[in-house]
């Protein structure tokens, strides 16, 4: 696992400045921490941090073909790459090391993009062809490793495994994108391909970038993967449960590939169970498995993860979280570098730290949820839909609309007693339905809190465009699927994937996400979605298959989630420090937000009359993001101003 960094003259061959693209490296020193790399030519300049996972001794980066033509610097792990090299062998390539990045080099002599169809793994890497006078960009299928770039005014692209690297350049457009702003309030993340950067975007999970020398206008990222779901309407359940273990366990033999200490993280719920018990059946030794706990008992699953690490005589850690974790919510904005809202990153960047003291690889079970229907929101979205199939649009908005007005708002209640948000989204569509379904702060209050000037601004963009760019797309023959499929776009890569991937990386430690393997989810796309949802039995193939290794008070538990009790936080230990925070300077210096909205929020949530909890700690990470920013360009503005006469 590493970071990545690199700067491409696309209208000719200028020098590069390779003081500055060791700056840019050096901000990625966390992902690296293991040695440093460089390529410097005219105009090609590749910079690369190695954290050591496979071929530790030999498999140093900038990484060449034969010739020193084509080189790479690469993040990621290819878990196939020994089946790979010996097909290359047999086409005649000789390889210098044994590591899995200089499999890349060598696909991409002999297959060419089409390369990025065999590399089963998590992946994002820059590759410069001399040959060929080209520059290769390529995420992994579901953007389990980052990517951004940006195109500068003089022709110059850059490149960064995280934002902070690319802020490095003092040529960046650093303006804010408001549209990022009514996103980042709407999903509690900044949905790919923007940033909060106008200037900057994210290269989007299974899509690759081909620079020519001498190309013009706008980059054009392709897609090369998406999933496709098929579902096979003969497949029994006994049959589904069989082959499910045998891919679930390959998955995870795959993700064992190291030369470094490896464990797990356990928190006690079904996906990161199995991948434990899939772990002890193929170990000798006993696995190293962390999870964290909460004073508070109704946050608390240690309990449970101690259970299953007892089951299989694991080499079991647990960490304790308490509220005085609030203190690393500047380290959160140091390690996110725009705004993000998932209060988690809290226990997972301590249970990754924890982690990092005993291993350097840790697998998880990311995406679980994701590839078997785990979320609640599955089955009220299959509801909802059966309602509307039945009820004729016009009627629906009227008379659901109506009672949905009426309906006491209830955020505190468990969702079957919320029947305002259910009647809201009968009322709607399927696409405005999921989105209310899936929102942090809803439209009302997004209304509320943004500016006058910054509605100006945003000119009518409206969150819910970023699933209707892919609703077009997705699959309609069930509504379970097309669900999924808003899913594994957006939520996955842009919230899960993008916490686990900073949190893992600021401490350098690799996370490894077994559910996440592309065979695995290529093959789950065809059960049909009675064997991922059935009654109100979600991921139920999932539990079945599961059922001889895990007991039944873990996979029939009712989930719990990975949450930490701000509600209780922002009234009791921390109630001061959260008024201060959001009614002082950065917040009411922007341009943004309706500092009276902001004082209600906080009223009627300290006060006990609302929660507002989510809402208060998205508006915290964004003021936490503004000061940030307020410095790093007072910085710029310091530094510039000392050097004139």
């Amino acid at each position: 696992m590493c970071g990545i960094v690199g700067i491409f003259d696309r209208t000719g061959r200028r020098p590069i400045d390779a003081g500055l693209l060791k700056r840019m490296s050096d901000a990625l020193a966390h992902r690296g921490p293991d040695g440093e790399g460089f390529h410097v030519e005219p105009g090609v300049g590749l910079g690369h941090r190695r954290l050591a996972i496979i071929d530790v001794s030999h498999g140093h980066q900038p990484l060449y073909n034969e010739t020193g033509e084509v080189g790479i610097v690469f993040n990621g792990e290819i878990y196939n790459f020994e089946e790979i090299a010996r097909e290359l062998v047999a086409h005649g390539h000789v390889f210098k090391t044994r590591s899995d990045t200089e499999v890349i080099v060598h696909a991409w002599e002999q297959w060419g993009e089409a390369c990025l169809d065999r590399f089963r793994g998590m992946f994002s890497f820059l590759l410069w062809d001399r040959r060929r006078d080209v520059l290769f960009a390529a995420r992994d299928r579901l953007g389990k490793k980052p990517l951004y770039y940006a195109l500068l005014a003089d022709g110059h692209v850059v490149f960064a495994s995280e934002l902070k690297a690319l802020l490095v350049h003092p040529d960046l457009d650093r303006r804010i994108d408001v549209r990022a702003i009514e996103e980042f309030f709407a999903f509690g993340y900044v949905p790919d391909p923007r940033t909060i950067y106008a200037g900057i975007a994210k290269l989007e999970a299974g899509c690759m970038l081909i620079l020519p020398r001498g190309e013009r206008g706008a980059l054009q990222p392709r897609r090369y993967w998406t999933p496709k779901f098929a579902p096979d309407r003969t497949m029994g359940a006994a049959d589904a449960e069989a082959r499910l273990v045998v891919e679930l366990k390959e998955a995870v033999r795959l993700r064992l590939i190291s030369e470094v200490p490896l464990g797990a993280f356990l928190s006690g719920g079904v996906d990161s169970s199995a991948v434990v018990a899939m772990m002890a059946e193929l170990n000798d030794r006993p696995v190293e498995t962390f999870s964290i706990g909460f004073k508070q008992r109704d946050f608390d699953e240690s309990e449970h993860a101690a259970a299953v690490a007892a089951r299989f005589k694991t080499s079991h850690h647990t960490r304790i979280v308490d509220a005085d974790a609030f203190d690393l919510i500047d380290r959160l904005g140091d390690i996110y570098d725009e705004p993000f809202g998932d209060a988690s990153a809290i226990p997972t960047l301590q249970v990754c730290a924890a982690a990092r003291e005993h291993v350097t690889v840790a697998l998880s079970g990311d995406g679980g949820d994701e590839v078997f229907c785990g979320y609640r929101r599955y089955l009220w979205h299959a509801r909802e839909e059966r309602v509307r199939a039945l009820v004729p649009a016009g009627i629906r908005r009227s008379f659901f609309g109506a009672l949905a007005r009426i309906y006491p708002k209830a955020d505190w209640a468990p969702r079957p007693l919320r029947a305002k948000t259910t009647l809201t989204e009968l009322a709607l569509d399927p696409l405005e339905a999921f989105f209310v379904n899936v929102s942090v702060v809803d439209d009302a209050t997004r209304d509320a809190l943004f500016s006058p000037t910054l509605k100006r601004e945003l000119d009518g963009h409206h969150a819910v465009s970023v699933l209707g760019r892919y609703a077009v797309e997705a699959p309609h023959h069930d509504p379970l699927v097309w669900a999924q499929y808003l899913d594994l776009k957006t939520w996955l890569p842009g919230g899960i994937l993008t916490k686990v991937d900073r949190a893992s990386m600021a401490v350098s430690l690799e996370a490894r996400s077994p559910f996440l393997d592309h065979r695995l989810i290529e093959w789950a796309a065809t059960l049909p979605p009675e064997l991922k949802l059935r009654g109100t039995s979600g991921k139920w193939i999932l539990k079945r298959a599961l059922e001889k290794r895990l007991p039944p008070e873990i996979l029939y538990r009712r989930k719990q989630g990975f949450s930490v009790p701000l509600s209780r936080w922002f009234r009791d230990q921390l109630r001061a420090r959260v008024r201060e925070a959001l009614l002082g300077g950065a917040l009411a210096d922007s341009r943004f937000f309706d500092l009276t909205t902001i004082a209600r929020l906080l009223d009627q949530h300290q006060s006990g009359l609302r929660d507002h909890s989510r809402t208060l700690w998205l508006l915290l990470m964004f003021e936490t993001f503004l000061r940030r920013e307020a410095g790093a360009r007072l910085g710029e503005l310091v530094a510039a101003g000392s050097g004139r006469p």
